[in-house]
């Protein structure tokens, strides 16, 4: 005959699952992980940039561009249309509308990446040398140039010329407009009439 268990418990007691992670205290699973020895495994990448702050940054740099843009596009139809007036022309609205398609994702482009590169040695050096070409040839163009020519690229290349001295730092700023000023000169150009 069977003998029978002197402690025998009761299936009611017997626990049917898995403990959850709140059954296990924290110093418990702390001591659990660094006893698997699992975490020293996985390498580790100290100087990779975190994918949060690279996904941040375009957002940022988007918004700084369009900063930029707004102000600029707005420039360059001053310009276009003080040019237009300049020559006793009368643009219509459809004129200036279709420049303004035509011109405005270009310098966007040219905004958003020079605005992301401009703190580098590299950027300053390229928008400074962009603003001395640009400043002397539109007031050469000014000066010199049929006003047909003159009607075409004098607003880019100021939109180009302020655009980059705002860019600058101010000492290359700076000295881009002296630059400037001294190839005025010495092609003796007038910059007022």
């Amino acid at each position: 005959m069977p003998s029978k268990r002197k402690n025998a418990t009761k299936p009611e007691t017997i626990p049917l699952s898995k403990p959850t992670k709140e059954d296990i205290p924290i110093e418990e699973q702390l001591r659990l992980i660094n006893e698997s020895g699992l975490v020293q495994k996985i390498p580790r990448k100290d100087n990779a940039p975190d994918s949060s702050e690279e996904s941040s940054d375009l957002p940022d740099e988007i918004f700084h561009a369009i900063l930029l843009i707004i102000p600029f596009s707005f420039l360059y139809l001053c310009l276009d249309i003080v040019i237009h007036q300049q020559y006793a022309q009368h643009p219509t609205w459809s004129e200036e509308i279709t420049r303004m398609v035509k011109n405005v994702p270009i310098l966007s482009v040219f905004i958003f990446y020079s605005n992301r590169h401009k703190s580098t040695q590299l950027g300053q050096a390229l928008l400074f040398a962009l603003s001395v070409i640009a400043g002397v040839c539109m007031i050469y163009q000014v000066n010199h140039a049929a006003w047909g020519v003159a009607m075409q690229q004098c607003p880019p290349l100021g939109t180009l010329w302020i655009y980059t001295i705002v860019q600058l730092d101010l000492l290359p700023a700076v000295l881009g407009l002296g630059v400037v000023f001294g190839g005025v000169r010495y092609l003796n150009l007038q910059i007022t009439f």
